[in-house]
């Protein structure tokens, strides 16, 4: 990976991307331009705002379990090093529990606590090889996160597994952590679903029982639903997921992969999927493949929503660097979200 950043100026074109995932016979629609803003390997993206700086988590990759990267105006970003070795990645976590294996650290989100940094995070469990969801804190938000915990946060054994851990502070304070079960894993081929948890004031321990939320259930969504992302709108609530196989397969024009969302009468439902879903899915001109693993974040009075998506060619087919960052703004019509090319400040 290279140290350099490079700065993406996203277009200044104004439109609502609908329909549906591509299929093989018929080519995606056309649509706005979202070139990325981060052109490096930085898959399931997390943004945190800090003292002025925003700090953006990554699924790991490099030998750092979970990598970093920094900003101070969202369209230029530099990869984290480590300060001690200038030669290595910055890692967040540079220790696992006693519980994970390295090597299958996934999609890193941060929750900000009285007591300081909750890192979540998913991981291989060394025991029954299910990668399963754990809990890390730190006072600094670029770590160390560290855990002393013997077993996962959470962890579905007999679905297959948990991945996709996403925290939420309701407008009551109350905290909740959303995550997948990961039945699609080849072992068990059961149902995927989106649940939701109470967690404790620290966020370090989950109370009372997970609720299911949503299930892949709808032809776009294939067999899969993950990366629940649980967003609280003038007394409502919107929970966006991805959906489907998220890789580029050589067989395929674009992925399959792609952004919903669904209209929650609380934190833990029900919930109803958009009719209208996908809302965000891979076009080939101008080439988007795969967006998706998308997080919500707020700066400077706008609403901003992050996703990753497969590095391209000029010819839209997989260019082999991995998935890039991207970030939109978004905003709401009669309730249903939209999302437009993000304008520099």
């Amino acid at each position: 990976m290279s140290r350099a950043s490079f700065l993406g100026f996203l277009a200044a074109a104004q439109a609502l991307v609908g329909g549906c995932a591509a299929s093989e016979d018929q080519p995606p629609r056309a649509s706005v331009s979202y070139p990325p803003v981060f052109r490096a390997d930085f898959p399931d993206p997390f943004i945190l705002e800090h003292e002025g700086r925003y700090l953006a988590y990554a699924t790991n990759t490099g030998g750092a379990n979970v990598q970093m990267a920094s900003s101070t105006n969202l369209a230029s970003w530099q990869i984290l090093w480590d300060e001690r070795t200038p030669s290595r990645l910055h890692d967040a976590m540079p220790v696992l529990p006693s519980w994970a294996k390295a090597g299958f650290t996934w999609a890193p989100e941060v929750l900000r606590t009285p007591g300081g940094f909750v890192l979540y995070f998913t991981a291989r469990h060394a025991a029954s090889g299910l990668q399963c969801i754990g809990a890390a804190s730190s006072h600094d938000p670029r770590g160390p996160f560290t855990s002393q915990a013997s077993e996962p946060l959470v962890c579905q054994y007999e679905l297959g597994g948990t991945i996709d851990a996403s925290p939420f502070r309701a407008p009551d304070e109350q905290l909740y952590l959303y995550f997948k079960n990961d039945g699609n894993n080849p072992g068990f081929n059961k149902p995927t679903e989106l649940f939701a948890q109470r967690l404790s004031p620290d966020g370090l321990s989950l109370v009372g029982n997970p609720v299911s939320l949503s299930r892949n259930d709808k032809p776009w969504e294939g067999r899969v639903v993950e990366a629940p992302t649980m967003v609280a709108r003038e007394g409502s609530y919107v929970l966006f997921f991805s959906a489907n196989d998220y890789a580029w397969h050589d067989t395929q024009r674009v992925s399959s992969y792609a952004l919903g969302y669904a209209t929650c009468e609380g934190p833990l439902g029900p919930c109803v999927d958009a009719p209208n879903n996908p809302f965000l899915a891979s076009t080939s001109q101008p080439c988007l493949s795969g967006p998706g693993h998308q997080t919500v974040f707020r700066s400077e009075g706008r609403e901003l929503l992050a996703f990753h998506s497969w590095a391209a060619t000029a010819e839209c087919r997989p260019a082999k660097r991995g998935r890039f960052m991207h970030l939109v703004q978004l905003s709401w019509q009669n309730g249903v979200p939209q999302i437009a090319p993000l304008e520099p400040r």
